[in-house]
């Protein structure tokens, strides 16, 4: 039994693994009212600066299990265009990562009576990508200096909103991945992934207090046709221009749609110009007898509040 809760826990571990390679781990933080951190295309949407810490601790009370950090600002600049950046630093284990994202975004009207608008977005990544040998076996001979390598890639995505309804379609890591300091045999040079957010914000009218946002993320990975899926409700509460927001996601990949990865509770809030969301993943698996689950805690501001004259970036 313990060999395969071992097993179980392997995979897991190199499908988060593969998964974070390049990247930042894509758990729950989007949900935290951030979703510039998953899509460019949200770039320069909003009045303010918005700034944003995310801090990630995987599989908690198992050692050097995944942590990151990350720290998200993006802008308007002019009318219709947005300026967004993303800091990150990842260590799974024995590998560490850190990068930096760039992204500019922008956004038409189609039609401004109904509320119909197109966004374009565009990111420039670097990543620097190491493993460390400093806690390796001294005695193994075969291992004799840090592996290190540099990345340069691009996503790009599409965001199209009609009223209160959203859909963004975006393809990250879209050149493939330079081999060059590893295995080519074992090592995937396709990371490519395309993922999916749409959602509706539903009021029952105007006036109302209360506010509920259904949605769904899908990721699919290229290099071996693995996806998961994120089911989506929250609901906010409204006092003027503050809220508070309470919720769950269902993550599970495609082909275990009733064996979900992990049900997460999420909370958070806006009071004036400050956010603060917290989401604790449940792992639902055989993995729950070493970890209970997941932190991810979100932080912001929002700074310099500067009107648009153009309802694009509403």
């Amino acid at each position: 039994m313990r060999s395969k809760i071992l097993i179980l826990f392997l995979s897991l571990v190199g499908l988060v693994a593969n998964g974070q390679e390049l990247t930042i781990p894509q758990l729950s933080q989007y949900l935290a009212d951030n979703p510039f951190v998953m899509s460019p295309t949200y770039a320069g949407i909003g009045d303010h600066v918005k700034i944003r810490i995310n801090g990630l601790t995987q599989w908690v009370g198992i050692k050097d299990a995944p942590d990151t950090q990350s720290l998200a600002a993006d802008m308007r600049i002019g009318e219709q265009s947005g300026l967004g950046t993303l800091l990150y630093n990842d260590s799974n284990g024995e590998t560490k990562q850190r990068g930096a994202r760039l992204s500019f975004a922008h956004h038409l009207t189609i039609d401004r009576y109904d509320d119909k608008f197109l966004s374009f977005g565009l990111s420039y990544n670097f990543n620097q990508f190491r493993i460390d040998i400093e806690n390796f076996d001294a005695l193994d001979p075969s291992v004799t200096d840090d592996r290190a390598t540099t990345n340069h890639n691009f996503d790009v995505g599409f965001l199209y909103r009609w009223d209160k309804f959203y859909f963004s379609a975006n393809a990250s890591n879209i050149i493939n991945k330079d081999l060059t300091k590893f295995n080519p045999v074992f090592e995937p040079n396709r990371l490519r992934n395309y993922y999916v957010y749409t959602g509706y914000r539903y009021k029952k009218n105007k006036n109302s207090d209360l506010e509920i946002e259904p949605s769904v993320f899908f990721q699919l990975f290229e290099s071996d046709g693995r996806s998961v899926t994120d089911l989506n409700v929250k609901f906010r509460w409204y006092d003027f221009e503050d809220y508070y927001y309470a919720g769950v996601t269902y993550r599970f990949l495609n082909d275990q749609i009733g064996d979900p990865l992990y049900i997460a509770p999420i909370v958070g809030l806006k009071k004036n110009n400050f956010y603060f969301g917290y989401s604790y993943q449940v792992i639902l698996n055989e993995i729950l007898g070493y970890s209970t689950g997941t932190h991810v805690v979100t932080l912001g501001v929002d700074l310099f509040q500067g009107i648009s004259n153009c309802r694009c970036t509403y």
